[in-house]
């Protein structure tokens, strides 16, 4: 109670906009910036906490907009990039060099690409976030709203746990001459490598929040789908990973040789991919891939039904909170980010160049998730599980450590074509997936 108090009184001494509203937990916190208005707005569900003022990236610095998670907090920082430059209260959001800390913050965009908090609430919200608190940066001003949809994933009870015995008959292998009685030792039941540990899950205590992302299925979803196939037929593809390396593509090859299919040209004919298909007999996936992160690692992913794949997804948010496991209910909030695609990637992503992009909740009817997917699901639903509906795939500072990170763009962000001349140095965007801890923050 304490410190939900202090919480309150931090965030009113930080910014005259501040409101009494307080927190329950970190998890169900959601950190908004709006660029346009150079300001902060933390929610809880659609509660408003706090506000301030902030100061984003100025122009050849820009700070980029979209979906971030917290991934790392320390209360000290020095920038390894600018001067050693001091950075207190740094909440990172990716490995690349974007934080939120404290620092000075003039009535304009001034840093060089972190949000700059004023000193009282940097340090505050500081001490009421944790790992994994969501981070959205916009150009414009969003506002979460309540949401209810039949595509957002409710809570379940847990399964019961697996009977100890089974109901077999049980018999000593060696005769012995005594009335004491046999002490019966019995293997457990071997677990598959997927399965998930929905039976440990008691009513009182919650997993780790979900991080989901639904996206329009690529070409790593379907490399991935060729090297399981392939490892099934007897070719080795090398472990799956969504990549054509050597091992994928020499497979690849064995394979075109046996069904005589042309050596040559582009690796993922549509000729190959039907034979490959029909060789394991599966049937073609659907368009539309959701993957599923917990504490900043992979827990799995799976194909999923889209309808009207010509029309965009467009880049939806949704959080949840008030989870209930024992009535099954949830609460979710959705928010909606401009993500303009260009020319080129609505061509890429077989969609038609003057459709409209979807609304939440058109997104979400679009949408067919299986029934066993929606049950792992809810067994594993807890307070700040979020789902991300966007068009594009993962980006580039989506990686080892961290959640889905989804970039987006404004149309004023498109038609950006180049930095401005003074911007440097430009080696810290030059790997963005090496996701290093102790990368530089500006």
């Amino acid at each position: 109670m304490l410190r939900r108090i202090a919480f309150g009184l931090g965030l009113l001494s930080a910014t005259m906009l501040s409101h009494s509203v307080l927190a329950e937990t970190a998890p169900t916190l959601q950190i908004i910036v709006s660029k346009d208005n150079q300001t902060m707005t933390v929610y809880d569900g659609d509660k408003v906490v706090g506000t301030s003022r902030v100061s984003t990236g100025k122009a050849g610095h820009r700070t980029p907009s979209g979906i971030f998670s917290i991934l790392e907090k320390r209360k000290y920082h020095e920038s390894n990039i600018y001067s050693n430059a001091p950075m207190p209260f740094m909440q990172r959001l990716t490995w690349s060099g974007i934080a939120l800390h404290e620092g000075h913050v003039p009535s304009y965009p001034a840093s060089h690409g972190c949000v700059r908090i004023p000193s009282d609430f940097a340090k505050t919200l500081f001490g009421m976030t944790e790992r994994g608190v969501h981070v959205v940066i916009s150009d414009e001003q969003v506002i979460p709203v309540p949401i209810r949809h039949a595509n957002l994933f409710e809570p379940l009870k847990p399964l019961p746990t697996e009977p100890l015995m089974s109901d077999i008959e049980l018999r000593p292998t060696v005769k012995r001459k005594t009335s004491a009685p046999y002490e019966v030792a019995m293997n457990s039941a071997e677990r598959s490598p997927d399965m998930t540990v929905t039976s440990s899950i008691s009513m009182e205590e919650d997993p780790a929040p979900l991080k989901m992302l639904i996206k329009r299925r690529d070409q790593r979803d379907t490399i991935l789908d060729v090297q399981a196939m392939l490892n099934e037929l007897g070719f080795d593809a090398g472990t799956p990973d969504g990549l054509a390396g050597s091992m994928t593509r020499s497979a690849i090859a064995g394979y075109k040789r046996w069904k005589e299919l042309p050596a040559g040209g582009e690796l993922l004919t549509q000729e190959f991919l039907d034979a490959l298909y029909r060789s394991a007999g599966r049937d073609k996936p659907p368009a539309a891939q959701l993957m599923v992160r917990q504490n900043f690692k992979p827990v799995f992913e799976a194909p999923i039904g889209l309808s009207r794949p010509e029309i965009p997804l467009g880049t939806h948010f949704f959080t949840a909170s008030d989870v209930d496991r024992k009535h099954e209910t949830a609460k979710w909030h959705a928010l909606t980010l401009t993500n303009v695609l260009s020319p080129s990637e609505r061509q890429r992503m077989g969609i038609k160049a003057d459709a409209l992009p979807s609304t939440a909740t058109e997104a979400l009817d679009r949408l067919d998730i299986p029934s066993d997917i929606r049950e792992r699901i809810g067994t594993l639903l807890s307070e700040g599980s979020s789902l991300t509906v966007t068009d594009e795939g993962l980006g580039p500072e989506t990686g080892k450590g961290t959640d889905f990170i989804t970039l987006t763009r404004s149309s004023a962000t498109v038609a950006v074509t180049k930095p401005e001349p003074a911007q440097k140095p430009q080696r810290r965007r030059a790997a963005p997936r090496s996701y290093r801890n102790g990368v530089g923050l500006y």
